[in-house]
């Protein structure tokens, strides 16, 4: 093992020695076949499902898409020429049909050179609107569904920088939009600027949890940009683009409309900012108006909120998920912490309910009180609520079906959520007469759709339940052949119409229309495999244990056309994982792994080297488990090891692998679980870590699952972080960042100090950061150059 270790770090060296002025490349021939396809449409319909929407997009975004004007604020990222944000993705291609038609239409009247985001139906579903990013700015579009024609509505002065800028209004012929205020002050150039004095920030004493974010405000040149660059006016907008002010200039972040369409509550951020959490945490006011722009009510006012207790299932105090009752033609419904928002607190009760009927004149009425966090409430059209309550520490989550004449509450589900095989499933959702969506409950019957994991694999199911009993009855089990069907809508109940989906390793996922009655299934679509060339690759889902009898799965791929059965060639082992946290051994030991699932190959897996004959064990189960009043990370590293080694051990028992040519991989989380396996076990010869985080000192309040602070369990920290240990890593590692990552501790600074520390140490290592990318990838030239990174450091790892 010395020997061939010493070869591969050799090799290893003499790649690294050789490109470090390399300039963008492409993957061997097998893989960019794989990699450079051309994308399917993505396919949305309306509640009715008479319509199907296809929206169209490249593949890929270009480093040129990637190298606009951009600005860092309160955890924003803005393009402050065009006003909307710099990392979305858009589409630039519509087309429409009705469900019982069999072609699409193309929209015609499309802009040209189109950038199409925040696309939705109105709330009569016989139109779509949609912005358009021209190169000055954000305008918005409406398209006739009948007609298939598309029109544009206003110019491309629309203040997009928080969000979606246009709400419809209840009569489906106007809109609500945010326009960029026409006395829009100069932004300033901080690099320009001279500052008037030093930067000063203070803290009263009291103990906080604020975990690590990104793109914060750092300055007051940053706050007055934040405030200009937010700012908007209120218009309405009428289908041919005539236009009345609303409401005057101001931070406009939420504006949602009263189901009957009387009323508009709007929220507004105020100051002061903060420089030490996102803008989701800075000051807030939620006022109700009339339509006609008067006020009604100032509904919540939310102070800066700097300082929050431990845990997960803590929250700040005060009226939270404030949000109009979708069942009610004018009432707002809210929840209020009854233990201070601290989980630490002892509370026969953590959460109260209230809702409060506009127009405000009398006092808020309780609703429901629950003895954990609350999760949310759906409403149904008929006279009942379902309240949901969960609590992090115990993964539990528990609902309550709600007599909304009696005031009687029901229990129908009391259970782990991560415990898949007794998911009852979501309830199936109608439009009432307000046009919300509620819980369709009719004749005291309401249908369950279940995803129906079971340790015997996967049956998508629909359930009747009747209200009165809570008893359920089955209605359909999926049990297509060799094929994964997918529940998306009850179309009709009393007829038994679904709209499903059905896919398999070889066969792109495709809608069918289906009588759940007679068995018979249309199909709707008809997309084709953009990855033939794989298309026989062998697929598994296998089953192992790890040493303490744990279950495992993982999915199995073998290059197309391998002998299984003489097994004469042994192939190099490549492993993809992300660790995921559990409460106990038996929910951690199911499977959500379906064989069926459509082979899709993209930069974030293996499977494109199934091409070049390496065997994939991709989506490897790597639970860490805290029964009890352990935490799971109190033995991560153990733990991660004997993931790794039954991995391992289970495809070598299969008879298909040279275990002494495996590598692992992972990004974000998994990349900091493959610095650790490189690190404390010698069970790989080389191991790729894409946009991770190492030393977990620079995370001191808390990372991926852990609630608890550096300072409370420093062990833990210390032991969990590569850096900490990176005199003890040998093993070939390619480290790759993007450089402009946003995700909160993955900052890309983790990955250059780890770097350094290798280096320095004698670790065989190369990092490549790859320009203008944040935590995923998204630029063409930027993701087929990781293809030939990871290419080239696998094929002189575990090939030569």
């Amino acid at each position: 093992m010395k020997f061939k270790l010493t070869i591969c770090i050799l090799a290893f060296l003499n790649f690294y020695n050789a490109q470090e002025n390399v300039s963008y490349q492409k993957p061997s021939p097998e893989i960019l076949k794989l990699a450079d396809y051309e994308r399917p449409p993505s396919v949305f319909t309306n509640t009715k499902k008479d319509w199907i929407v296809f929206t169209y997009r490249p593949t890929y975004k270009t480093l040129e898409d990637l190298n606009q004007d951009e600005m860092k604020l309160g955890g924003l990222r803005i393009n402050p020429v065009t006003n909307i944000s710099s990392t979305i993705t858009y589409s630039n291609n519509i087309k429409v049909r009705r469900l019982k038609d069999k072609n699409e239409i193309q929209v015609k009247g499309l802009p040209a050179n189109p950038k199409i985001t925040y696309i939705s139906f109105s709330p009569d579903e016989t139109k779509l609107a949609f912005t358009n990013t021209t190169g000055k700015g954000v305008e918005l579009w409406m398209v006739d569904l009948e007609t298939a024609n598309a029109s544009k509505i206003t110019k491309d002065n629309l203040n997009a920088n928080l969000g979606n800028p246009y709400t419809w209004n209840k009569d489906s012929q106007s809109l609500l939009v945010k326009v960029l205020p026409d006395s829009r002050p100069a932004l300033i150039d901080s690099g320009k600027d001279l500052p008037t004095g030093p930067i000063v920030s203070t803290a009263d004493g009291k103990v906080s949890q604020n975990r690590t974010y990104q793109d914060l405000l750092k300055n007051p040149q940053d706050e007055k940009n934040f405030e200009i660059l937010t700012a908007s006016e209120l218009y309405s907008v009428d289908l041919k683009g005539g236009l009345k002010k609303v409401k005057e200039k101001d931070m406009y972040t939420g504006v949602s409309f009263s189901p009957d369409g009387n009323y508009m509550m709007v929220t507004t951020i105020q100051k002061p900012f903060s420089y030490i959490v996102p803008l989701n945490r800075f000051p807030m006011t939620s006022t109700v108006y009339d339509m006609k722009g008067n006020t009604v009510k100032v509904v919540n006012e939310v102070p800066l909120n700097e300082i929050m207790p431990k845990g997960f299932s803590s929250v700040r105090t005060g009226k939270r998920s404030m949000t109009w009752r979708n069942d009610l033609p004018a009432t707002l419904v809210y929840v209020e912490a009854l233990d201070g928002g601290d989980q630490s607190k002892l509370a026969e009760y953590r959460d109260e309910i209230y809702t409060w009927d506009a127009p405000f004149n009398t006092p808020p009425k309780s609703f429901f009180k629950i003895k954990q966090r609350y999760e949310g409430t759906e409403w149904t059209n008929d006279h009942y609520a379902i309240v949901s309550e969960g609590w992090y520490d115990t993964r539990n989550v528990k609902s309550f079906l709600i007599d909304l004449n009696s005031g009687e509450s029901k229990v129908i589900d009391d259970r782990n959520y991560q415990d898949v095989y007794s998911d009852p499933g979501t309830f199936n959702t109608t439009k009432n007469q307000f046009g919300r969506t509620v819980v369709d409950m009719k004749n005291d019957k309401a249908y369950l759709i279940g995803d129906g994991f079971t340790k015997d694999g996967q049956h998508p199911f629909i359930d009747e339940m009747d209200i009165k009993t809570l008893k359920k009855k089955r209605l359909y089990t999926s049990n297509v052949k060799n094929t994964k069907e997918e529940i998306i809508d009850i179309i009709d109940p009393s007829k038994g119409e679904i709209l499903t989906t059905q896919q398999s390793a070889s066969q792109y996922p495709n809608y069918f229309k289906k009588n759940i009655k007679s068995n018979k299934a249309e199909q709707v679509t008809h997309f084709v495999n953009p990855f033939e060339s794989i298309k026989d690759v062998y697929k598994e889902v296998i089953t192992y244990k790890r040493n303490d009898g744990v279950t495992l799965t993982g999915t199995l791929y073998l290059p197309a056309g391998y002998d299984r059965k003489a097994k004469k060639e042994k192939l190099p082992l490549l492993i993809w994982a992300y660790p995921t946290e559990y409460k106990d051994k038996n929910t951690a030991g199911q499977n959500t792994q379906n064989p069926n699932d459509f082979t899709f190959p993209y930069y974030g897996s293996f499977v494109y080297w199934t091409a070049k004959g390496y065997a994939v064990l991709d989506d490897a189960a790597f639970p860490i488990i805290g029964e009890g009043k352990t935490e799971p990370n109190d033995t991560f590293i153990p733990q991660l090891v004997a993931n790794a080694e039954a991995a391992i051990d289970a495809v070598d028992q299969l008879g298909y692998i040279d275990r002494k040519k495996v590598a692992v991989g992972g990004h974000s989380y998994g990349a900091f679980m493959t610095a650790n396996l490189l690190t404390h076990s010698n069970l790989f010869a080389c191991g790729i870590a894409r946009s991770g985080a190492y030393n977990r000192t620079l995370t001191p309040f808390g990372f991926q699952s852990e609630q608890r602070n550096y300072w409370d369990v420093p062990e833990v920290y210390n032991t969990m972080s590569p850096f900490m240990n990176a005199d003890k890593m040998k093993t070939p590692l390619l480290l790759i960042h993007g450089d402009a990552d946003n995700n909160p501790g993955t900052f890309t600074l983790q990955t250059e100090r780890y770097f350094q520390a290798l280096k320095n140490l004698g670790a065989p290592v190369r990092m490549v950061l790859l320009p203008k990318e944040s935590h995923g990838y998204q630029a063409k030239e930027n993701i087929l150059h990781v293809l030939w990174e990871q290419d080239q450091f696998l094929e002189k790892c575990l090939k030569k």
